[in-house]
């Protein structure tokens, strides 16, 4: 079906479209990975400030030096579990399925919608297009998203119950094994198929580092790096390690509670970001409903059917920009 206007200009706005839609992924999700990694490379790298400060100890600077190097190489590993792993991500969602059998579910809804919005709905093809592109690529990383997000949610929640398990259980006696037995039999999901898993790779002969570190993959949270972290300097250097988790059970709560604090803070700016997303749609509806006959060449028309494509992807654009500035880092 032939377009009418100029073909060189739709060329360049779509050029122009996919090229701001690029950068803005660019921004949201690298830029800042890229301005933590240096910042945390730069400071591994130094050793932090307590390794230059004057007639230090040779032996103590010594361990500082062997310790700034296992955090370095710990740091490493976080750069490689955060790299892009679909097998990954669909466990991390919590999902007994391959990813391929994930994908091909959705891809074969992006089909029937495509089906449906050309041959029943009578759509233009680009625009059916789009609606089958939108199920079958964007649907199945939104809801692999959500649940990942989720799942984490969960663990960082009872996180710190189980930290103080473990305690507990040091403090009266037990072995750290025992105590990690205690969560994966008494702690609510997903600590608990978590700790189980990790059970399950002591209990093959796997050291207890290359598990958290396995631990981690799979629940790619500060709050699990925390404590891996306190795990392989208490094996390392030594010390009390239920003060030491005690004191992580502790910081994990003020992270909590400052995460609440933020969000409450947030409500306000978070709010306004709904209410001016949803104006555009409202506006149609309400448009649709008090002047019959009125939008119809925006759905019937092929140049009102471009429109509101372009419309949506600029109000997809619009939304991940307000969603980036209400999203406060803590």
């Amino acid at each position: 079906m032939a377009f009418d206007g100029n073909l060189t200009l739709y060329f360049l706005l779509a050029l122009v479209s996919v090229g701001g839609f690029g950068w803005l992924l660019y921004d949201l999700k690298w830029a800042d990975r890229f301005k933590a990694a240096s910042r945390a490379h730069a400071v591994v790298a130094t050793g932090g400030p307590s390794l230059r400060r004057k007639g230090a100890d040779d032996e103590t600077t010594r361990r500082r030096k062997k310790l700034a190097k296992d955090l370095k190489a710990m740091a490493e590993g976080r750069k490689q579990a955060q790299k892009f792993n679909m097998s990954d991500r669909v466990a991390q969602a919590g999902l007994e399925v391959p990813p391929a059998a994930y994908f091909g579910l959705f891809a074969g809804m992006g089909l029937l919608v495509f089906l449906l919005a050309m041959f029943f709905y009578k759509a233009h093809p680009f625009l059916a297009m789009a609606f089958g592109a939108t199920v079958a690529f964007g649907l199945p990383i939104w809801v692999l998203n959500f649940l990942r997000k989720r799942r984490m949610k969960a663990f960082t929640a009872e996180f710190p119950n189980a930290m103080d398990v473990i305690v507990r259980g040091i403090k009266s006696g037990l072995p750290v094994q025992e105590c990690l037995q205690i969560i994966a039999r008494e702690s609510p999901e997903p600590v608990r198929s978590e700790f189980r898993r990790l059970n399950e790779s002591l209990a093959m002969g796997v050291e207890i580092e290359p598990a958290l570190n396995r631990m981690y993959e799979r629940m790619p949270t500060p709050e699990a790096n925390f404590f891996r972290i306190v795990i392989t300097i208490q094996r390392k250097s030594g010390g009390n390690l239920a003060e030491a988790l005690g004191n992580l059970s502790a910081v994990l709560r003020a992270r909590k509670m400052l995460r609440e604090k933020v969000k409450a803070l947030a409500a306000e700016a978070v709010a306004s970001a709904m209410i001016i997303g949803s104006l555009p749609v409202i506006v149609m509806l309400l448009v649709m409903m008090t002047s019959k006959g009125y939008m119809d060449p925006m759905f019937h028309d092929p140049r009102g059917q471009m429109m509101l494509l372009g419309c949506l992807f600029w109000e997809v654009m619009g939304i991940m920009v307000m969603r980036k500035m209400i999203n406060f880092k803590y």
